[in-house]
């Protein structure tokens, strides 16, 4: 007996983010994209102070100590917490819908992303959703690895590169692949 197949057409017309909330007015989004392209996503801007300083301006809760590299594009700092001594390498991507919640000691390695949005296949508005991320203290997420939506990392995880975590992360426990599965302990040396 053959499988019964459904076909069901995607109407990317009908497609609305009605009840998805931005979380600050138009104008205040659109100014961060100007700051976003001049001092964030710019190879030229090497200056970590002036990042952070435009972060707290429109609205981040942001530690001490912060590396941020250039290339990071950061969706809506309003939703986004840092806490302190982390670093943010070269073409991170932090699409932050949602809120993102990063602990102290963090690292995110070159082309890391944190993906906060996706959709819903199974309807044929596509409608989003969007979940938080939470990195807790001393996490790594390893060059190119990407954190989906509603994934917690808990403390001292580590995503190796190229991996993608769909399902939250041990504390002190090292994964890898797509999707990440964990491989073996991770033993922090004083």
């Amino acid at each position: 007996m053959k499988d019964k197949v459904i076909e069901i057409s995607t109407d990317l017309y009908t497609f609305q983010n009605k009840n998805f909330d931005r979380g600050v007015p138009r104008w205040k989004e659109l100014l961060w994209l100007v700051i976003s392209a001049l001092f964030f996503i710019n190879p030229l801007s090497v200056l970590s102070g002036l990042k952070v300083f435009w972060l707290r301006a429109f609205g981040a809760r942001i530690g001490q100590g912060i590396l941020i590299k250039p290339g990071v594009q950061i969706k809506f700092p309003w939703k986004l917490t840092i806490g302190d001594y982390c670093w943010i390498g070269e073409n991170v991507w932090i699409d932050n819908l949602a809120e993102v919640r990063i602990g102290d000691h963090v690292c995110l390695s070159q082309g890391a992303m944190l993906l906060c949005g996706n959709h819903n296949y199974k309807k044929s508005t596509f409608d989003l959703i969007v979940q938080p991320i939470v990195l807790e203290q001393g996490v790594w997420i390893g060059a190119k690895a990407v954190v989906c939506p509603g994934v917690t990392c808990r403390s001292h995880a580590v995503l190796t590169v190229g991996s993608v975590a769909v399902s939250d992360l041990a504390a002190y426990q090292i994964y890898q692949g797509n999707p990440a599965v964990k491989i073996r302990e991770r033993r922090v040396e004083v």
